[in-house]
């Protein structure tokens, strides 16, 4: 195995040898290069200084920086809280690990071997550069590469295929613990398994689960050991907007416009100021400029108190994310993740400020760019040997396509070609993980959040998370806003519920206008969608919106006031899409909270209609007002398409009679009309008349769907009053552990049946129960009836015993007779008998001869047992506790 090892190692140094031999030729040629440079300006007289010379100066004041930068981290003092750093080695019981968890193979060892090979021509080749994170200490204080520590799962879980919810689950379920030195990666890399069950965890451990899961549902993904920011390290989102505050681009259509008509009426000329409108205009945007100057001092202000708390460790903070490279997945764009946060952010952003190596399963790699300009001008091309330094040759990746000069200088060189063939022979794979299955049970699952609860504090909100039922009222998030950055003055209250009976879904509070707006999922009683109200007290400010599907009138949306009532249709076959009711002063006589039995009196009705096709356009009513107070209809029609002014009506409603009790007849003047073009039968006053009548009938109809929407409201609001103080919680039947009724009901069905199965087994085994229960019932036994009980129950098992031997006798007895029956039968047939039916008779007999042994064993034996049974049941009626003192006498 030593040998194998030396040789691999051997193998993988000359190949590092062969890429620095061709990184050496390169830095020759721009040595040259600056020298023929150097000497062009020396001909035109100019004073430069020698290429040596000027690394020399370079080399020298890095070193001053050096010493000036560690002379200065020596003097900051880091200290951690100690609730923080709760999760180490020693909480942790390493009894009950596997054994790979404890001790490493061959292979591992093997890798550790090569690694540290690796890490000492690193430190030779580059000794400004901090040591490689390579292969840490695990919970068993035993070292494992990091490569190994990836254990690639697929989760059963559908929400947790996609990198977004993937990412926010780790972000919810784990704890954010920081590291002990925030100047170096941690001594202590745990498994993914142990984070888990702990729910607490590093930069790196978060790296570790999450890259496991997402290389799992198929992406291409690496650990990061690299540089972020203090806001980044610590997970301060105190500068970061919350994004459930970010309102989505909503895409603008421009409707498109209707030609206009060749003989279309001119609009009305606009009579306004214009000198007015630039005056408001003028104001308006002095207003506007004013209001940018505050925001603008303010985010000044702002910015130098940000300014004022600079980081001194400013790119010197340790930090672990995940790369997602694209590619696999349909990935279009390489990607950083943060899993403190699970936000994802640009390759270019400004957080990200160096990575030292990268990692996944198969490989490791180290970073050979200059990282002066943070992540920006990196190139995540793993394939590239100049870029990136990989340790083991069995990569995935591609190396870069050379130039045809040096593809040709490559083909004639055949030591380089053999020895890429000797690489390609020797290469190491890496061993594979020790970690144990990974593995997220469903409680845990569902219960997201460490004991069920996180907190997130964005800027200028406040983020609240919670498990499904573990408030009794369903509420499972909470986004509160304020006004201020020191989070006193809040604005609005955004609050999410689950398994709600009641559907709700979301309730948005407005803190300044009182204004609060509930969202229902499908399935409420009364089909509520949308309620927005300031108050539940009846007769005030609300609008209520439906599931129109879900209701038989089609009612869409109601809007009332403490004077109006409006509500919007669709979908009736009446056509009725509008209803506006004005209600006026109530009458004294009651109190105001006895809306039901005294409602308000309605002043007038306006309701519209959509067209109707079946009707002619002059006969179709599109709106019509029924004024009650004033007695009056109005009516105005669908206007044809052929016209530019609609036809109408209004009606003069009298009562049918007077004050003397004559009946009043129709005249000409109760109905005032105007139409486009006159028909005869519409100036009869026939017509009119039957007109008038159907529309009085139809403002009783009106009035009464009025009163019901009246009615209804005061339901939905006492039903909701009901919701509130109950918030009952739904269940369903397959959650066996929270269903409290299902859980009644099933540990009833098992006790019912465990009691009848006793009662049976008792009734079975109990051979005084028949005749004890002839005596009355509660009676204690005397020592009379308890010796008749004993004769009775032997009498009885021994006529058992007689009867069962005569039952046996008997079925000897027929089986006997009906053989010689058949015997007697074949002596007298048998010259006739053809060979099928003696084959009969002969299976027959057999069979009757089988039967008549059986019988005459079971007589036999059971006239062997019955003595023997009868008196171990004379036994057993002495020795019940029934009876046993009663009988002691006649033992």
């Amino acid at each position: 195995m030593v040998q194998a090892v030396l040789k691999a190692t051997s193998s993988l140094d000359s190949h590092r040898h062969a890429r620095m031999e061709v990184l050496k030729e390169k830095v020759e040629e721009e040595e040259a290069a600056e020298r023929e440079e150097a000497a062009e300006r020396a001909e035109r007289g100019e004073k430069t200084k020698r290429p040596m010379e000027v690394r020399r100066e370079e080399t020298t004041m890095t070193q001053e920086m050096l010493r000036d930068l560690e002379r200065k981290l020596s003097e900051i003092e880091v200290s951690v809280p100690e609730k923080l750093l709760a999760f180490t080695k020693d909480t942790i019981d390493t009894s009950k690990l596997p054994l790979s968890y404890q001790s490493n193979t061959l292979k591992e060892e093997h890798l550790l071997q090569v690694a540290d090979n690796f890490s000492r021509q690193y430190s030779h080749l580059c000794p400004d550069r901090v040591p490689l994170f390579l292969h840490p200490l695990n919970e068993c204080e035993v070292p494992k590469f990091v490569s190994t520590t990836i254990r690639p799962t697929l989760m059963p879980y559908p929400e947790l295929y996609n990198w977004d919810t993937c990412a926010q689950f780790i972000s919810d379920f784990l704890s954010m613990v920081p590291l002990p030195d925030p100047l170096k990666p941690p001594l202590y890399l745990y498994s993914s398994t142990t984070v888990l069950k702990y729910q607490k965890g590093n930069c790196f451990d978060f790296s570790t689960l999450l890259c496991s899961m997402l290389i799992g549902a198929g992406y291409d993904a690496y650990c990061v050991n690299g540089y972020g920011s203090q806001d980044l390290c610590h997970m301060d989102l105190t500068r970061e907007v919350c994004p459930l505050t970010m309102k989505p681009k909503e895409s603008v259509k421009e409707e498109e416009k209707a030609p206009p008509k060749k003989y279309a009426i001119k609009p009305p000329r606009d009579l306004t100021s214009r000198f007015e409108q630039e005056q408001e205009m003028k104001r308006q945007e002095a207003i506007k400029a004013e209001e940018e100057n505050r925001r603008k001092q303010e985010e000044a202000r702002l910015l130098e108190q940000e300014n004022a708390k600079t980081d001194p460790l400013h790119g010197l903070r340790v930090h672990s994310w995940v790369l997602v490279l694209s590619g696999k997945r349909e990935v279009p764009e390489s990607f950083f993740i943060d899993p403190f946060t699970a936000r994802s952010y640009s390759t270019q952003d400004d957080h990200f400020l160096g990575i030292e190596s990268l990692w996944n399963h198969k490989n490791y790699w180290v970073n050979m760019q200059d990282c002066w300009n943070c992540c920006k001008d990196l190139v995540f091309d793993l394939g590239d040997p100049v870029r990136w330094e990989y340790l083991l040759l069995g990569t995935d990746k591609p190396f870069l396509s050379l130039t045809e000069e040096e593809d040709e200088g490559m083909n004639d060189d055949d030591d380089v070609e053999n020895l890429g063939k000797e690489d390609e022979d020797k290469s190491f794979d890496m061993p594979p993980s020790w970690v144990e299955q990974i593995e997220i049970s469903p409680e845990a699952f569902e219960t997201r959040c460490p004991n069920g609860k996180k907190v997130i504090q964005y800027k200028r909100a406040k983020l609240e998370k919670w498990a499904p039922y573990l408030n009794n009222n369903g509420l499972v998030c909470r986004l509160t806003t304020y006004e201020d950055l020191e989070c006193t003055k809040t604005l609005e209250m955004k609050e999410w519920y689950q398994n709600r009976e009641d559907m709700l879904e979301l309730k948005h509070i407005n803190k300044i206008t009182g204004l609060n707006v509930d969202y229902f999922k499908p399935g409420h009683p009364q089909a509520l969608r949308v309620h927005s109200y300031k108050s539940m007290q009846p007769e005030m400010d609300r609008v209520m919106e439906f599931y129109e599907t879900a209701r038989v009138d089609g009612l869409i949306k109601r809007e009332e006031t403490p004077k109006t009532m409006t509500e919007h249709y669709q979908g009736r076959p009446d056509f009725l899409s509008y209803r506006h009711v004005n209600f006026g002063p109530r009458m004294k006589k009651l109190a105001l909270n006895s809306a039901e039995s005294n409602p308000r009196p309605m002043v007038k009705i306006t309701e519209r209609f959509f067209r109707n096709p079946a009707k002619p356009a002059d006969e179709d009513v599109a709106e019509r007002v029924f004024l009650i107070a004033e007695e009056r209809i109005q009516l105005r029609y669908h206007c044809r398409s052929d016209h530019i002014t609609a036809n109408k009506r209004e009606f003069l409603r009298r009562t049918e009679v007077d004050s003397k009790g004559n009946k009043i007849i129709m005249t000409p003047d109760m109905c005032i009309s105007f139409e486009v073009e006159p028909m005869e039968h519409t100036k009869k006053l026939l017509y009119q008349y039957e007109a008038m009548m159907k529309l009085k009938n139809e403002e009783k109809l009106s009035r009464h769907q009025a009163w019901e929407s009246e009615l209804e409201v005061l339901e939905i609001l006492k039903l909701r009053e009901e919701e509130e103080e109950a918030h009952t919680l739904t269940i369903s039947i397959y959650d066996t552990k929270r269903n409290e009724k299902c859980k009644e009901y099933r540990e009833a069905m098992e006790r019912v049946l465990h009691e009848e199965h006793l009662r049976q087994v008792e009734a079975q085994l109990d051979y005084l129960a028949p005749f004890l229960a002839q005596l009355p019932p509660g009676e204690k036994l005397t020592r009379w009836q308890a010796v008749r009980l004993k004769d009775e129950c032997l009498n009885d098992f021994k006529q058992r015993l007689i009867d069962k031997a005569n039952l046996i006798q008997a079925r000897f007895e027929k089986e006997t007779q009906e053989l010689q029956k058949k015997q007697q039968w074949y002596q007298e047939n048998q010259v006739t008998l053809t060979p099928e039916d003696e084959d009969l008779y002969l299976s027959y007999c057999s069979q009757a001869m089988f039967r008549i042994r059986i019988l005459e064993q079971r007589l036999s034996r059971h006239k062997e047992l019955a003595p023997l049974k009868y008196l171990a049941l004379e036994e057993k009626l002495y020795k019940d506790p029934r009876l046993v003192e009663l009988l002691k006498v006649f033992v």
